[in-house]
């Protein structure tokens, strides 16, 4: 085997590099890398090929079963569905048969229509939507260039997709703490979703997040508005019967962890990250939120028409993230709760000084869900075992 680390597994590819939406918190066109706007509006069939290549000798060399693609933006409709299809279609084509692909869209479901929807479920591709809510009002800060709410069209879009299943791939919520955690929980269930992925505002020791004013690296806020925020979501999903149906990643995920699985996603935990992202001209970048922290801090200087995806392995910025507890700040590293929180989201440790070599500017808020999480798991487990979880 070439390369180095684990594989990747997860490939989000740039369908469309702009955006129908200007969302007052987004972290991509309002940040402080506009990148962006240097690259092809849309990505190109010979592009097309050559990542579906990459991804094929990548499957190959790896012997990978299987692969998450996720087709993103900017918003990826805004070609309509036919470069979606046309791009998946040639990584499905171009990859071995002993790998299995798994294709999702990410919408803000402006664009949706039925026929799209249709076309779309031919081509096995699912359909995930970006709220702030089920409402206009948790939705006032999605709006598009000209100040409209973006909410009608993405509502009918929601409505489309509670009718359609297992192509409903879920919801990706970024957290508003003005907002209560009932009304978000309620509305968005009311929607139906099959997974709602609640996100942390993309925040870090330089840009600190709404609501936290931390004074330096590892000196953790308090009080702890999203850590509360989220204790709150939890419980309500916790008691709740629809929650069998509508599960929450990141609520799962910190259960999981506490009986002794791995993590599966960035979030949480302390496994390798395995996502790679490709913009439309081919280039080769890591993770879309380290861009919050400063110019440039996603790129990796790699292209899919000159390097391979082993090359990215190599990367450093990319091998650094697969070191686990090896590449946490000393504090975390003595953490009783660090196996859990993973020392959170890298992109939310960056500082000035020493890059992101530092706990997360949301430390003290995932140590608050995290003891909460392992609190309530332990009112239905044994209580000797379950103490130990994350120490005092």
């Amino acid at each position: 085997m070439t390369g180095s680390g684990v594989p990747f597994r997860q490939f989000v590819l740039k369908v469309h590099s702009r955006c129908n939406l200007a969302c007052t918190y987004c972290y991509l066109y309002q940040g402080p890398d506009a990148s962006w706007r240097d690259r092809p509006a849309r990505v190109q069939p010979r592009t097309m090929r050559q990542v579906a290549r990459r991804m094929a000798e990548h499957a190959a060399i790896h012997r990978l079963d299987r692969m998450r693609v996720d087709l993103h933006g900017g918003e990826p409709l805004l070609g309509g569905p036919d470069t979606v299809i046309a791009y998946a279609r040639t990584v499905r084509d171009a990859i071995p048969a002993h790998c299995t692909p798994a294709f999702t869209v990410q919408t803000n479901g402006t664009l949706l229509t039925e026929h799209a929807l249709d076309r779309l479920a031919v081509h096995g591709i699912g359909v995930g939507l970006s709220l702030d809510g089920g409402t206009a009002q948790l939705n006032a800060r999605r709006v598009d260039h000209a100040g409209r709410p973006s909410w009608p069209a993405a509502e009918r879009a929601a409505r489309l997709l509670t009718r359609r299943g297992g192509q409903y791939a879920g919801v990706l919520c970024t957290i508003d703490v003005t907002a209560p955690p009932a009304d978000v929980y309620e509305s968005l269930l009311e929607l139906a979703p099959s997974r709602v992925d609640f996100l942390l505002p993309h925040a870090n020791w330089a840009t600190p997040p709404p609501g936290v004013q931390p004074s330096a690296p590892g000196r953790r806020p308090r009080p702890t508005p999203y850590g509360d925020w989220l204790s709150e979501a939890f419980d309500l999903w916790w008691g709740d019967p629809r929650g069998t149906t509508t599960r929450v990643r990141l609520f799962q995920e910190a259960l999981a962890l506490l009986v002794g699985a791995p993590s599966a996603s960035e979030a949480l935990g302390l496994s390798p990250m395995a996502a790679v992202v490709v913009e439309t001209d081919g280039t080769i970048e890591q993770v879309d939120s380290l861009r919050s922290a400063y110019p440039g801090a996603s790129a990796t200087g790699l292209d899919v028409h000159r390097h391979s995806f082993d090359a990215a392995l190599r990367h450093p910025g990319i091998a650094a993230r697969a070191l686990g507890a090896a590449a946490l700040a000393t504090e975390c590293r003595a953490c009783p709760v660090v196996r859990v929180c993973g020392g959170g989201n890298y992109a939310h440790r960056y500082a000035p000084r020493d890059g992101f070599r530092n706990p997360s500017v949301y430390c003290a808020d995932l140590e608050r869900l995290v003891r909460h999480i392992a609190q309530r798991l332990c009112d239905v487990t044994d209580k000797q075992q379950c103490n130990t979880t994350v120490g005092p």
